[in-house]
């Protein structure tokens, strides 16, 4: 049921785009999978947070602008301290989802919004309204395709204490990584490369290494299969992908496989979200029915979020190893 769960929900979300026509539909897609792909049983609660979480996020990168923008220094602090409390967030597992979902849009918001072509309010409106919609989508979605109750409870699983050290250094990694990010985005003309930018941030969501170099390598093989399936889509259309309905059905079809693997486990389940973001991004943005295909952007998401993970994977490397041996070395010359 959960395979059908998702493959409504996310079918149902692009539906939604397309009759309404809004700017920023692969949200509508990426809402539903990350909310059905993680819950087993529907919590009004739970979906409820990621739409204040969204809401507040964008509430919160839309004020700095406004007043701090003209301030390149004092924007630079504020934006540390905001990124710096979503890092810490992200430490503790009962606001880990608030704490990424507001490292991620925030970091959206900041970076794209500082450029003139971008709308800020058009861009939070319809984030807000994609959002709420998903609320209505995940509970239809539960509704239609309920859960088999187990008889079996699962095992409490207890989380591992983590050291000082650890702590410390994951959120430092994280921050620096995120903060980085931000700089670079601000000082480069980079506004089309909104996936590299959530790709540099998604890689970070296991806070640690380990997680983040095989994150990075999931994530490079996911875009290569979802922009292979978004090639595929516009070639098996060709003429005919002005037509809405048809352009719907493919894409769901195209969705079918990824939306399976997402319950196949945590590697396959990470790499079908990763191919999910490479299929919806360009077919939602790049493509204009009878004006532009999406062929050449498809090439250049894969090759900008190849170049990204590889030159984030490196800094996190160098930045982690930087970080524990200064640790380290303090934590020696205190006991000393």
């Amino acid at each position: 049921m959960k395979t059908t769960r998702i493959w409504f929900g996310c079918s149902a979300g692009l539906a939604l785009s397309m009759l309404f026509g809004w700017s920023y539909g692969f949200f509508a897609v990426m809402f539903p999978l990350f909310v059905l792909g993680t819950m087993n049983q529907f919590s009004l609660s739970g979906v409820a947070g990621i739409f204040f979480a969204t809401v507040w996020t964008t509430l919160q990168a839309t004020l700095l602008l406004e007043y701090l923008q003209f301030h390149p220094t004092l924007m630079t602090v504020a934006v540390g301290v905001l990124l710096l409390s979503k890092c810490i967030a992200m430490m503790k597992p009962k606001t880990y989802l608030f704490g990424y979902i507001g490292l991620l849009v925030g970091s959206i918001v900041l970076n794209f919004a500082s450029y003139n072509s971008y709308d800020v309010e058009e861009f939070n409106v319809n984030l807000w309204v994609i959002a709420f919609c998903n609320i209505l989508i995940c509970a239809f979605a539960f509704w239609l395709f309920p859960e088999p109750e187990s008889p079996q409870k699962p095992a409490a699983v207890e989380t591992p204490v983590k050291s000082d050290i650890d702590y410390i250094s994951q959120v430092a990694m994280g921050w620096l990584v995120a903060m980085a990010a931000f700089l670079v985005f601000q000082i480069a003309d980079l506004n089309d490369s909104l996936s590299a930018q959530a790709s540099i941030l998604i890689i970070l969501t296991p806070m640690t290494l380990a997680g983040s170099l095989g994150m990075a390598k999931i994530r490079i093989i996911g875009t290569a299969l979802g922009c292979l399936a978004g090639m595929a889509v516009q070639l098996i259309l060709g003429s005919w992908y002005g037509d809405g309905l048809l352009f719907w059905l493919a894409f769901t079809i195209a969705m079918g496989p990824f939306c399976h693997w997402l319950t196949k486990g945590q590697i396959k389940g990470a790499i079908a979200f990763s191919a999910m973001s490479a299929l919806s991004v360009p077919l939602t943005t790049a493509l204009v029915p009878e004006e532009k295909d999406a062929f050449f952007s498809i090439l250049y998401r894969f090759s900008s979020i190849f170049v990204a993970v590889l030159l984030t994977a490196m800094v996190m490397w160098v930045v982690h190893h930087w970080i524990r041996v200064t640790l380290i070395k303090r934590h020696q010359h205190e006991l000393g």
